[in-house]
């Protein structure tokens, strides 16, 4: 199969899309992608890129057309839309030219927000004769509103009637979350929508490493925190559950990564004196599993939304690979998954007394207990998350959207 993969993210950028062509082009689809220049999360472009340049790299047997771009920059919502909308024009402009000449069965867009990058996809799905697949990250205008970013009714309005444009023009749409599906398929009109989970890292399926891990975590009851720090993580719930358990000596949060709210988690752990809180900083995925391996327990957290109680964050599934305990300070479909695989322990988002309280269950049980919710969980992602497994999967998807389209 002759795949165009369209994403406003790629390699050196941290999402998951990448190891997901990865796994496509071992799966045997011929795989080509259409992206921007790396800018996320620092919001300034890479060292050895440039945000004007339209460029054509080969890595690991795979084509990158890269557009340009403008870089998202730090704390500037101006900033964002410029660098939201500069893709959106630029893959609509460029890609067709970057693409001259190449014949494609389908085209996929992976969808974290903005949805608005699959605007130049039904552009190159029309002039290609491909079909189009829309892989649903987050949920549009919902999300705008669940993390304050557009609050005006009539804006979230436009983008619903634009969100309802796109969805239609799609020949499948595929939903992260099973929570997806039905508000997805409101708007989608005769569109079929289909839930496929992200899947987990390809670094947890690999033979562990010899090589010492990249942090060594001090002895005691370490809880890791591992992604993103941004606005949807509840880090003040976090803070202040790292307030309400100082009188546990042994208990210590460990934060690993950045993002847009890193200066103020750092700011107020001093503020607070939180000697039981570690900030460890970015890692690259490799080193992961080896960090993970060490935890006492998995901390993933999400804001009090009926959005974002929807979504099962990716961290969820690495998690479950690393085969440690869970907590689990979140909402509905993320909680839901811990709890069915018997994975961990679950409370309420923005609840810091009830995470304070979970962490302490569970470094109560006696050690076979947390062993059995570790093994529970990575039988549970070896099951519905495995790379392999759901590639083979999202490989018949779209091989059925094309058949379907010959047979018509």
């Amino acid at each position: 199969m002759r795949l165009l993969v369209l994403s406003q993210y790629f390699w050196p950028e941290t999402f998951r899309i990448t190891e997901v062509v990865q796994s496509l082009r071992d799966a045997g689809c011929e795989v080509t992608v259409l992206t921007g220049q790396p800018n996320y999360p620092d919001g300034v472009v890479a060292d050895g890129y440039s945000a004007l340049s339209v460029r054509t790299q080969v890595r690991d047997g795979l084509t990158i057309h890269r557009v340009p771009l403008v870089p998202r920059g730090r704390g500037s919502a101006l900033r964002l839309v410029a660098n939201y909308a500069s893709f959106v024009v630029s893959a609509a402009v460029f890609g067709p030219w970057l693409l001259r000449g190449r014949r494609f069965d389908a085209i996929l867009v992976y969808a974290p927000s903005p949805i608005l990058q699959a605007i130049p996809a039904v552009w190159l799905a029309w002039l290609k004769g491909a079909k189009l697949v829309t892989w649903v990250q987050d949920l549009w205008p919902e999300s705008l509103s669940a993390t304050g970013f557009v609050r005006n009714r009539q804006a979230l309005a436009a983008v619903a009637m634009l969100v309802r444009w796109i969805y239609r023009r799609n020949d499948l749409l595929l939903a992260q979350s099973e929570a997806f599906v039905e508000p997805v398929a409101r708007m989608a009109g005769g569109t079929p929508v289909v839930y496929h989970p992200n899947p987990g890292e390809l670094a947890f399926s690999a033979q562990p490493s010899d090589a010492p891990p990249a942090l060594v975590l001090d002895p005691g009851f370490n809880v890791v925190f591992a992604g993103n720090l941004g606005t949807v993580q509840a880090l003040d719930t976090v803070v202040a559950a790292a307030g309400l358990l100082r009188d546990v000596p042994d208990i210590r949060f460990v934060i690993v990564g950045s993002g847009s709210r890193g200066d103020w988690l750092a700011d107020e752990v001093k503020r607070r004196g939180l000697g039981n809180v570690q900030l460890a900083g970015r890692f690259p995925p490799q080193a992961m599993p080896g960090i993970l391996a060490q935890a006492s327990a998995l901390l993933v957290t999400l804001a009090r939304d009926p959005i974002l109680a929807q979504t099962v964050p990716s961290k969820v599934q690495a998690y479950l690979a690393a085969a440690r305990p869970i907590v689990a300070a979140l909402d509905g479909e993320g909680a839901r998954v811990v709890e069915d695989a018997g994975a961990g322990v679950a409370c309420p988002a923005e609840d810091a007394a009830a995470l304070a309280a979970a962490v302490r269950r569970l470094r109560s049980l006696p050690a076979e207990e947390q062993q059995r919710m570790a093994r529970q969980g990575r039988a549970y992602y070896e099951r519905h998350f495995d790379p392999a497994v759901l590639a083979a999967r999202l490989r018949q998807l779209l091989e059925d959207v094309v058949n379907r389209g010959d047979d018509d």
